[in-house]
């Protein structure tokens, strides 16, 4: 039996140069690709050139370092929660437990949309009462300064 290294192997062994050189990178940070761009521009610039047209290709130049830890919204979302998120929609080859997932997700969704509607009924509800009392208090200060105006204009009369 021969054994194949997986392209993917995460001790790097079996990837090419390219791969293990773009892994190395990717763990020293968003800096390190900016100064590998600027090397690659001082010494030979179709390199630089290079580097920065995969950069803004595969939006490593505007992504954070880890940008895989992080999910919809900008929460932080593990490798573990990701991987459990992309296995909820696998099969898992038993019928009955693929029904009972998908009516829980199914389930799930629809309280999250129930959810979500009551939090814009609420910031509406919200905005109605602070433009209400926006106009409330508009109301009174036009009704105090009519106030003022008439004693004004009646101490002027006398």
């Amino acid at each position: 039996m021969t054994h194949v290294a997986s392209t993917y192997a995460p001790d790097g062994t079996g990837q090419s140069w390219f791969r293990r050189a773009e892994a190395w990178l990717d763990d020293k940070g968003k800096g390190a690709w900016i100064a590998a761009m600027v090397l690659g521009f001082i010494f030979v610039w179709p390199v630089g050139l290079a580097l920065l047209a995969y950069m803004i290709w595969s939006k490593r130049m505007f992504a954070c370092k880890h940008r895989s830890e992080f999910g919809p919204r900008g929460r932080h979302m593990s490798r573990n929660r990701f991987r459990t998120a992309h296995a909820a929609t696998r099969s898992s080859g038993n019928s009955a437990f693929d029904a009972y997932k998908e009516e829980t997700l199914r389930r799930l969704e629809e309280e999250q949309d129930q959810f979500e509607s009551f939090l814009e009924r609420l910031r509406a509800a919200k905005d109605k009462a602070e433009f209400d009392q926006f106009m409330d208090d508009r109301a009174k200060r036009a009704a105090e300064e009519r106030v003022e105006d008439d004693t004004t204009d009646k101490k002027e009369d006398a």
